[in-house]
């Protein structure tokens, strides 16, 4: 464990994240992150553990899955992190997760029950896979281009009746956009002639955050009023507006919203470094939070955990 800063922040990532072997090493060495993946199991009917265990990576790939998986794993990283580095947990000032991220994160400030995140978790992976099999679309990365390049390029590529918008505001130079396949499909090459180093079309089902995800709102609504939701011990950096809350009921609110607006995580972590944040800590699995921040703030300090050391 390398971070030595005064007010670390934990971020939690997404769908992108997931990975065949996710979650074994602390299954492995620390009963804690066993035992929520067992719990989880009895909780989502099927075996979590396993799953990411083992794959195979398209059923992992698949949201109804990646979405819990991802949850399960970030949350037993943070708690395992807790247990192992009460010293610099103490320290965490402030939270933030991308995407679906946002449910760990809520989970970790004690704004959710394990539990009550994991059941909204299902539902919102079951009600974003039914929104993505109703309409043929979904999401390319473009890098190389800042956001006026890109919208204006998305605008040049969509046609009447079409959905194409900037969905996912990474990092500089870094962008996701969604939209309709057919959209999509006319991208490439007016991105690489608007200067675009490159489009990378993404493995995920649909065309998240943009209107194209409509009919998921009111079932995340709906589910998001049958939990109880806690004033959270740290604040929870939104996606859709890059502020911070612990409010339960604008928690309650944004979490709804999410789906539906653009994930501004620059933003998010501009804000978390301009309100003191001086490094962070990416819990669950895989490395892409932490490459964000080094094109965001190349020098602040950062480490992981959750995966073998």
């Amino acid at each position: 464990m390398s971070l030595d800063v005064s007010s670390p922040g934990i971020l939690f990532p997404g769908q992108g994240a997931q990975t065949p072997g996710m979650g074994v090493w602390m299954c492995e060495n620390h009963s804690l992150a066993n035992d929520l993946f067992e719990q989880a199991g009895e909780i989502l009917g099927y075996d979590l553990k396993q799953l990411c265990a083992d794959g195979p990576a398209e059923k992992l790939n698949e949201t109804v899955y990646s979405q819990p998986a991802l949850f399960v794993a970030g949350v037993a990283a943070g708690q395992v992190f807790s247990e192992l580095h009460g010293d610099v947990a103490a320290k965490i000032q402030a939270t933030a997760g991308l995407s679906l991220g946002e449910y760990t994160a809520v989970c970790f400030a004690g704004g959710l029950s394990f539990e009550d995140g994991l059941r909204l978790v299902q539902k919102r992976g079951e009600a974003m896979q039914a929104c993505a099999d109703a309409v043929e679309s979904g999401m390319s990365s473009v890098l190389g281009l800042k956001l006026d390049q890109l919208t204006a390029v998305c605008d040049e590529c969509r046609q009447e009746g079409e959905v194409l918008q900037p969905a996912n505001l990474l990092c500089p130079g870094n962008i996701a956009v969604s939209g309709h396949l057919s959209a999509l499909a006319r991208l490439e090459p007016v991105a690489l002639e608007a200067g675009a180093m490159k489009v990378v079309p993404l493995s995920v089902a649909g065309a998240f955050h943009t209107p194209l995800m409509q009919d998921a709102v009111g079932k995340l609504t709906e589910a998001l009023a049958s939990v109880e939701i806690q004033p959270t011990r740290i604040p929870v950096y939104s996606n859709v507006d890059a502020a911070p809350h612990s409010d339960p009921a604008e928690i309650r609110e944004l979490l709804a919203k999410q789906v539906v607006n653009p994930v501004l995580w620059e933003a998010s972590i501009s804000r978390l470094l301009a309100d003191g944040v001086n490094g962070f800590l990416e819990a669950g699995t895989g490395r892409v939070l932490r490459g964000t921040i080094k094109r965001i703030a190349r020098k602040t300090p950062t480490d992981g955990f959750g995966d073998a050391p």
